[in-house]
């Protein structure tokens, strides 16, 4: 560890738009906010090739450019964003301390936490190819199913998630075939009553995914396996979801902040305040529900407000 610590009033652990839109509020507030943008700067979306539901972009934008557009406008405030990312924290005190890059030691008056949830995947090659290619592979459905508008879908998952995403799903494509990996559902009983009563939704219990079928492209058919006869057989689909759950990303604060039992981020209701007075989360570090950029931006906002109302409050 270094021997050189940095003093800092407000210090932001991740970017993406709730840590960007918290920095922006941060740096018109006088807050002279210090940004790590974390080891994914932009966050999840910036593997999102068009984001059209975010309001005032008219005609959509690309995820990286409206992250880059968020960078500068926080830059434009005299926030300091930097490289880096978060690699221990000690919240024992009144001064809290983070460690950047295991080397950098940093003092700070307040942190707000936005390090964001990751999105888990099954770990196909054809499905990394895809998702990255931005052909035909997601992890929400809220936020490409309109994309897939009278076309054919699969969607692999068992809990709450994956039936809601389903039967949104259903209501803009032409049909859903649900893989269930299982014989039998983790959602609850009304959730699976309401994907099996949907007419349009398809669902194949005890099937595995083998692969994701395309022109290297775009996606054009799901390769499934019957688990119980063996069969491989191929599903035509354009769009593939995938919804077997996301991971916060707050292993590291585990041992101050109080989580739930899949690792969130605990806050205090209708604000961003944690367990810990001068610690704050915003986005989907602690956003298991909703999980969109625009929620994502105003708890960034709300975390920026309760940090400055803290400041002031210890003058």
């Amino acid at each position: 560890m270094s021997n050189l610590i940095e003093k800092i009033k407000c210090l932001i652990i991740g970017s993406g738009p709730a840590g960007y839109t918290a920095a922006i509020y941060a740096a018109r507030a006088n807050m002279n906010p210090v940004l790590y943008q974390g080891m994914q700067p932009g966050g999840q979306l910036t593997t999102t090739n068009e984001v059209e539901n975010f309001p005032g972009y008219v005609d959509g934008v690309t995820g990286p450019e409206m992250m880059i557009q968020l960078q500068e406008q926080a830059k434009r405030f005299g926030a300091d964003i930097r490289d880096g990312w978060a690699t221990k924290v000690d919240f024992s005190g009144d001064i809290h301390k983070v460690w950047i890059n295991d080397t950098i030691e940093l003092h700070c008056e307040t942190v707000i936490i936005s390090t964001g949830a990751s999105a888990k995947y099954l770990g196909l090659p054809s499905e990394q190819h895809y998702l990255q290619m931005g052909g035909g592979v997601s992890a929400c459905a809220v936020c490409d199913g309109f994309f897939y508008r009278n076309q054919e879908v699969v969607i692999v998952g068992a809990g709450d998630s994956a039936c809601e995403e389903a039967h949104y799903l259903s209501k803009l494509c032409k049909k859903v075939t649900m893989l269930v990996r299982s014989e039998k559902f983790r959602a609850s009983k009304i959730m699976e009553d309401r994907v099996r009563k949907t007419e349009n939704i398809e669902i194949l219990m005890n099937h595995d995914t083998v692969e994701v079928i395309g022109d290297e492209q775009v996606v054009s058919a799901i390769r499934a396996k019957n688990k119980t006869t063996g069969e491989i057989f191929d599903i035509p689909a354009t769009g593939f979801f995938v919804a077997i759950g996301h991971k916060p990303n707050t292993d590291i604060f585990k041992d101050y902040l109080t989580l739930d039992e899949t690792g969130y981020i605990i806050n205090t209701p209708g604000t961003s305040n944690t367990n810990i007075a001068g610690v704050f989360v915003a986005g989907d570090a602690a956003d298991h529900v909703y999980r969109q950029a625009i929620t994502a931006a105003g708890t960034g906002c709300m975390a920026a407000l309760d940090a400055e109302r803290y400041l002031a409050g210890k003058e």
